[in-house]
């Protein structure tokens, strides 16, 4: 008899994995020629645990980690991720990017595509984008700006696509701007760059083109993000850390990821669409996160259509014909 689907289909052997993974972080310095690794670090799960394995795999003198904040960073984001840092041992170095986002105008920019549908928005004001779940409807999802006033009262309004272009071009400085100075340490080093996107991301194209999707080595990128969870608890990585609820720490106002991109919370998503990859039976998945049939088949048809538009993402640069080389390694 089969054993029910549940959160045990995705429990790892953590030891083994991160065993695994540090080989593989071994390898991709020795074949770049480098001597360690530049991990960003923001507070959250995901780049505690690619800079914890980064540590194991190196040592923490080969490892440099950096904090790049911005005027609109959570207040937590800076003291966990230098929590991190001082728990691993490593050296770090804070880089405050608001002004490089004030000189390409991102703010400004931004906030001229907001009051296109909110006019009175300005100085004091705060705001995100937000997109209704998919669980309830197979209508088609549009993007909604929530603006919050300096008496904190908050206003919801569709956007326009235009505007909504707008906002993700803008905000998409931050990620780009975090990029530059990642290699500008890992060329000071003579390091490579590891990227911090789990399985969700990755899959789902949850990640800026050139921005935090550029890297020399994806270490997590295959894990779901409960294994990370996971294995960031064998590692040792501070509770702080591991209790934090997943942001995307890019708006002014706080954000979930699955408010902003995921049609479900990372627990259920992970079973969807471990689900989906391994053919498992609709019914025993629905069981499993507590939806029904339906409501499961539509995250399904969610995660492919994010798979369709956000393929490009993945994709190497066009060329007119194979520029094929032989190179040893």
């Amino acid at each position: 008899m089969n054993e029910p689907f549940d959160a045990s289909a995705l429990e790892i052997d953590a030891e083994a994995e991160a065993t695994r993974i540090a080989e593989v972080i071994v390898s991709a310095v020795e074949r770049s020629r480098r001597k360690g690794v530049v991990v960003a670090v923001s507070g959250g799960i995901d780049s505690s645990v690619v800079a914890a394995l980064a540590m194991r795999a190196l040592g923490p003198s080969r490892v440099h980690a950096l904090h790049l904040p911005e005027q609109e960073s959570s207040g937590e984001t800076l003291p966990l991720s230098t929590e991190l840092t001082d728990w691993l041992g490593v050296e770090s170095t804070v880089e405050n990017i608001s002004p490089v986002l004030e000189a390409f105008g991102c703010y400004r920019r931004r906030d001229d595509a907001i009051r296109s549908v909110v006019p009175e928005y300005g100085p004091g004001y705060r705001s995100k984008i937000v997109l209704p779940s998919v669980v309830d409807s197979d209508s088609y999802r549009l993007y909604s700006v929530v603006v919050e006033a300096p008496d904190r009262t908050q206003t919801t309004r569709r956007l326009s696509h235009g505007a909504y272009l707008e906002i993700v071009a803008a905000s998409n400085f931050k990620q780009r701007s975090r990029k530059v100075l990642e290699y500008y340490h890992a060329d000071r080093l003579n390091y490579i760059v590891a990227g911090t996107p789990n399985r969700l991301e990755y899959d789902q194209g949850f990640f800026v083109k050139l921005g935090d999707g550029a890297a020399d080595v994806k270490p997590i990128a295959h894990l779901y993000k409960s294994q990370v969870y996971a294995l960031a608890a064998h590692l040792g990585v501070p509770e702080s850390i591991r209790s934090r609820p997943s942001t995307t720490d890019t708006y002014s106002l706080p954000q979930s990821q699955e408010e902003f991109y995921f049609s479900l919370p990372y627990h259920r998503m992970d079973l969807c669409l471990y689900g989906l990859n391994n053919g498992v039976p609709v019914d025993e998945v629905a069981k499993a996160v507590g939806l029904t049939v339906e409501q499961v088949s539509r995250v399904y048809r969610d995660i492919e259509q994010k798979r369709r538009t956000t393929a490009y993402l993945h994709d190497a640069p066009i060329l007119v014909d194979d520029v094929a080389e032989v190179r040893s390694h």
